[in-house]
């Protein structure tokens, strides 16, 4: 289900959508390394919609 969400988007928005993810888990890893994260499987989840996202985009890119 997760990936039905990337389906529909632009490569300009899931570029945006990829670029929002990477900042967020590099705040969550600098939360990690300073033992304030609260939610350590967000890290998990994060970098495969990270993927899906990304291989999606090279989908859209191909295509063009």
């Amino acid at each position: 289900m997760a990936t039905n969400r990337y389906q529909e988007m632009t490569a300009q928005e899931l570029a945006a959508k990829g670029r929002e993810m990477r900042e967020e888990l590099f705040n969550l890893r600098l939360q990690k390394a300073t033992a304030r994260l609260e939610k350590p499987h967000r890290i998990r989840q994060l970098r495969r919609e990270i993927a899906r996202c990304e291989t999606r985009l090279s989908v859209v890119r191909n295509q063009a």
